[in-house]
């Protein structure tokens, strides 16, 4: 499964971290957009051709130390036709650089039109008699809050195409909890939820133990994150809320099973503004993000411990 891939990168580079690639403009250089805006203009192609040029630089600095990206669709939605083919690019890109590419698009729907979601972010389409792969993706971020209906058409996408998902159970933001902490027989629905995911991954289980439907559990919230590993032996997990979001290495600690494995922590704006933080000069923003990603390499791999297969 798709999931094993990322694991063994994860391994191989001793590092169970993933890149967020949620490009605001204010975040891109100045001279990135002030080039890119006297070619296209202050437009929306404008502005897509800067996050993909800031993109390629962050890629080009952290593929030999990150072993992931995560880009968020919404980031590119937000520029139209212009910014679905950034996203496109960026994939393209990291996957040229043998980065593991996880599309953060939160797809939720049921039936043919899960299957179209799927086909698109994991599978391929065909055209006559012409198969397409219309992104680039390896994972997709999923709601599973419509049920099984909506993960199910994605599993066989998955099996074929050897890709894999991960279902939102315990999200990393303040009010997570106004649903997810609910309970429903004395079980909060975070739990059933990753209950649910657990099964669905009996479809997709790889050789290192763990499946391709793997969860979203909030480094936020390290009491959750605990119970859920507690419960989930054979269920990846996809973390969110470190960094910029105030959660720390300790907090992810329970996720990971003795051997390091058994989940990927993922910083956003920690590493894409590492520059600013460090107020640097923006031509250094790719080395600043480096230097980032190395230091959360390190802090993470304290609480996490060698990593084996």
């Amino acid at each position: 499964m798709a999931l094993d891939r990322l694991i063994e990168k994860i391994a191989q580079m001793q590092n169970p971290t993933v890149a967020g690639l949620d490009p605001k403009l204010d975040y891109v250089p100045e001279y990135i957009k002030r080039k890119c805006f006297e070619k296209y203009g202050e437009t929306l192609k404008g502005a897509a051709k800067a996050l993909l040029k800031f993109n390629k630089e962050l890629i080009d600095a952290l593929c030999d130390v990150v072993p992931a990206v995560k880009p968020q669709a919404a980031y590119y939605e937000m520029y139209g036709y212009d910014g679905m083919k950034t996203l496109y690019k960026t994939q393209e890109y990291a996957r040229s650089k043998g980065m593991y590419v996880i599309t953060d698009g939160k797809r939720n729907d049921i039936g043919t039109t899960m299957e179209a979601y799927a086909n698109a972010h994991l599978g391929k389409v065909k055209v006559g008699s012409t198969e397409y792969e219309p992104f680039l993706g390896d994972a997709l971020t999923v709601n599973g809050y419509l049920g099984s209906d909506g993960i199910k058409p994605l599993l066989n996408v998955c099996k074929e195409n050897d890709k894999g998902i991960f279902v939102l159970a315990k999200t990393s933001n303040p009010s997570s909890g106004e649903l997810q902490d609910k309970k429903i027989d004395g079980v909060p629905i975070y739990e059933i939820m990753g209950k649910m995911s657990e099964e669905w991954g009996k479809e997709l289980m790889g050789v290192y133990g763990y499946s391709g439907a793997g969860i979203v559990a909030g480094a936020t919230y390290p009491e959750q994150i605990k119970r859920l590993r507690e419960l989930l032996p054979h269920t990846f997990f996809l973390i969110p809320g470190y960094g910029a979001q105030g959660a720390s290495a300790a907090d992810i600690a329970a996720a990971f099973d003795k051997n390091g494995l058994g989940g990927i922590v993922n910083s956003s704006r920690g590493i894409m503004c590492a520059y600013q933080k460090q107020r640097c000069d923006e031509r250094e923003f790719a080395a600043a993000a480096r230097q980032e990603a190395v230091r959360m390499r390190e802090e993470i791999m304290n609480a996490v411990g060698t990593i084996s297969l």
